[in-house]
């Protein structure tokens, strides 16, 4: 019998002998540990972050997505889903899991190879921060060494604190709280079971279990999660299988609604941070908090997109986006669909389906693993293209890549179209300039062009209540009179070649008061006004408003907003005419916070009234402000009246060809500019006005942006005299511009039958005549 005890000797010696050598080679290694400062002050990268002035999220930058939170913050489903996927056993064991090794070695054993193993959480913290992921005897021996120096130098807290934080969890996430965003855009505290087992299954392979790229494989690492929570008692069995049968709606392509849209306003933001602070804006956890409010942003991007939405309705469905070849693959293989759809891009609530069948009563369309069928009204926009007269490469077909949405209760889906045109708002406080709001374009994902900032457009009639404005100054008055007939310029007086302008509606009506003419938007009696100011006087004038002189040469074409502005721009002129007279410039900024919590740049604006610079007559403001609502009351904005007040004021706008359509308007609080065009420029459709193209978005828009204020109208300043026009209305001028009064009839004259006719004025007088019409001109008024 004694052969038998041979080998068995022969391994203990094996076993001594080897732990003989480990501890030797700990011995030497234990020194040359590096040390946990980088662990006991965590300084983790925190990228740039942006925030409306009420406190939500914008955006965020950095290569890392980040947000540090404290571990008493972490919900306890969280921290038990997280003990149960990776180290049941994480508050018992001093930082390495015996028993957990020998499980493994025994799994590999088994398996033949190395595919388990066996580190704690306190392991995976000493790899994150110190070690490469690299397999090797050396690597894995300096991190069960690094675990034991961390679980003498930090508590159990501590360590988990650090795990929570740090672990990449996929999608530029580090940390739980980044990929709670980035995968269900909640915060932590907002999770369910089911969701904080989603998110615990991901530390094991982010790539492999990424819920949004690979949902099934991600959906049974989540399920063995929930087991294991079981299992440990973290949860019950009535739990285990709700969180089971629960719907995960991931973040991907349709996040939450109420998350205020503002990519556009978060890109200004990063370019101001960037260049205060170079590259380090991008992981010192700077915070930077805007002027918009979410309220305001989330309104004005559904207005925007409603406004693209109806107008892109207008104009048909053009087919679907592409196609792919049906015959390399069954329609039954999810895999092979799930390909297909890969490289095509959500866009918000606009998703990407691949038709599976199709006839005109049901469409079904298939999506990352779920079969979606469409009728009914959610077919009617695509209805042309169902018919088999339907040119094949527009047809919706089998294999056809569609766009669908979900317009949600009884509506359900339909399908929808990627837009062509684009469009822009922005709403600023007249008297601060503090943006309240901006949208670039209709998809900043898919075009990152800022049309507010960026886009220099012709202004079209939305540019005139700046000609009539120079004209108040040149001795003119809302009451003033015009002859709206035909203009024509031969070519020796345009300098290149002959010029017959006409009226947007076609019509010449004659004689008419200047308040009329603008809130009908008549092109001629523009011009005659222009002509008689001359180009030049109302180049300079534009200036005080913010315009660059450049951009509006000094030809009779001004007056029919032929110049360059940007959305920017004229959200600063109008601002003029809202706040009374001031120039105040537009600004998206409130402050700027350090990663230590200082306050290193705050914005002071020059406010109207106060600080701010006046650069028209108050005279002027509250004239034109005047004929501005008659636009609403009675002219080419009366669609604005649906807001059922009467502080509303603006002018729509629409350039030759319908090419850009504008709507400029406001309240003595809140100015916002709506534009619709295409990125190159060309017709809009016949009919598609500032009124009919632009109006929609901006009354959508201000039913909320102006629901809790009161109305408001500007106080009539000194210096006005109250006249009668020839419409019977009461109307006002300049006090200096006021025609003389007629001459008193001297009580001593001789009867009428007597009077000399000599032509004197007197004379005129006694005969009844009028008194020959004197013309005159007032000097400008300057600022």
């Amino acid at each position: 019998m004694r052969w038998v005890f041979y080998p068995i000797a022969g391994l203990i010696g094996l076993i001594i002998a080897g732990a003989a050598t480990l501890a030797a080679v700990s011995a030497l290694a234990w020194p040359n540990l590096p040390p946990l400062d980088v662990l006991t002050d965590y300084r983790p990268k925190v990228p740039l972050r942006v925030y409306t002035s009420d406190g939500y999220l914008l955006g965020e930058f950095g290569e890392e997505r980040r947000s540090v939170v404290k571990i008493e913050d972490v919900p306890a489903s969280l921290k038990q889903a997280i003990l149960a996927a990776e180290d049941e056993r994480f508050y018992e064991h001093p930082g390495i899991d015996v028993f957990g090794i020998i499980r493994a070695a025994v799994s590999n054993v088994v398996s033949g190879g190395r595919g388990q193993g066996a580190s704690t959480i306190t392991m995976q913290v000493a790899r994150n921060f110190f070690l490469t992921r690299e397999k090797t005897f050396n690597r894995k021996l300096y991190e069960i060494l690094l675990a034991l120096k961390i679980e003498r130098s930090l508590a159990k807290d501590q360590i988990l604190e650090l795990y929570v934080n740090q672990i990449y969890l996929g999608q530029r996430a580090y940390g739980f709280s980044a990929a709670a965003r980035a995968y269900f855009d909640k915060s932590l505290k907002d999770l369910t079971i089911a969701e904080a087992a989603m998110l615990a299954g991901l530390p094991k392979a982010p790539s492999a279990y990424n819920p949004i790229v690979n949902p099934k494989r991600a959906t049974l690492r989540q399920h063995y999660v929930l087991r294991r929570m079981y299992e440990t008692g973290a949860i019950d069995e009535k739990t285990l299988e709700a969180s089971n049968a629960e719907r995960l709606v991931l973040a991907s392509g349709h996040s939450n609604q109420n998350t205020p849209r503002g990519d556009y306003v978060a890109e200004m933001a990063r370019q101001i941070a960037v260049e205060q602070f170079g590259e380090d804006a991008y992981q010192s956890g700077i915070r930077i908090v805007t002027t918009v409010t979410r309220n305001d942003q989330l309104a004005a991007y559904r207005a925007v997109r409603q406004g693209v939405f109806d107008y892109d309705r207008r104009h048909g469905y053009r087919g679907p986006e592409s196609f792919v070849d049906t015959k390399e693959f069954s329609l039954k293989d999810e895999e092979h669909l799930d390909e297909a759809l890969a490289d095509v891009t959500d866009y918000d609530d606009m998703l990407a389906a691949l038709v599976l069948d199709a006839n005109p009563k049901k469409v079904r369309v298939y999506r990352h693993g779920e079969t979606i069928d469409i009728t009914g009204s959610g077919l009617t926009f695509a209805a042309p293209m169902l018919n088999d007269r339907a040119p094949p490469a527009k047809r919706v077909r089998p294999g056809a890549i569609v766009r669908i949405r979900n317009n949600g209760g009884d509506k359900g889906w339909e399908i929808v179209q990627l837009p062509e045109v684009e469009a822009a708002l922005v709403s600023i406080d007249a008297h601060t300039g503090a943006v309240r709001a901006l949208i670039g374009g209709f998809d900043f994902n898919r075009n990152k062009f800022n049309h507010v900032t960026q886009a220099m457009r012709q202004a079209g009639s939305s540019f005139k209540p700046f000609i009539y404005s120079a004209a108040l100054e040149r001795g003119y008055s809302p009451s003033s009179v015009e002859e709206d007939a035909p203009l024509f310029f031969p070519a020796g007086v345009t300098g290149s070649k002959d010029w017959e302008p006409k009226n947007y509606d076609g019509k010449f009506d004659g004689p008419m008061t200047l308040r009329d003419a603008l809130a009908r938007s008549k092109n001629m009696i523009s011009i005659r006004l222009l002509r008689a100011i001359s180009p030049e006087y109302a180049q300079d004038y534009i200036t005080r408003f913010g315009f660059e002189a450049e951009q509006h040469p000094p030809y009779l074409t001004m007056a029919l907003g032929a110049g360059m502005v940007s959305p920017w721009q004229m959200a600063t002129a109008y601002a003029v005419f809202a706040n009374g007279g001031y120039r105040v410039t537009p600004y998206v900024v409130k402050e700027i916070i350090d990663g230590e919590g200082r306050v290193v740049a705050r914005v002071d604006p020059p406010q109207a009234g106060e600080s701010a610079p006046r650069v028209i007559d108050p005279r002027n403001a509250w004239l034109m402000n005047s004929m501005m609502q008659d636009v609403v009351r009675k002219g080419t904005a009366t669609k604005a009246l649906a807001l059922k007040r009467a502080d509303i004021a603006g002018k729509t706008g629409t350039t030759n060809d319908y090419v850009d359509a504008w709507f400029a308007g406001y309240n003595p609080e809140v100015v916002a500019i709506s534009w619709m065009g295409f990125d190159q420029p060309h017709n809009l459709g016949r009919g598609e006005t500032g009124g009919f193209a632009a109006l929609p978005t901006w009354i959508n828009y201000m039913r909320t942006a102006l629901a809790d204020q009161p109305e408001k109208a500007l106080p009539m300043p000194d210096g006005l005299v109250q006249i009668a026009s020839s419409t019977g209305r009461d109307e006002y001028i300049y006090r200096e511009n006021q025609p003389p009064a007629p001459l008193a009839v001297p009580n001593n004259l001789p009867p009428p039958s007597e009077a000399p006719d000599d032509g004197t004025l007197a004379a005129r007088l006694l005969q009844g005549l009028p008194a020959p019409v004197v013309e005159r001109t007032a000097k400008p008024v300057t600022h």
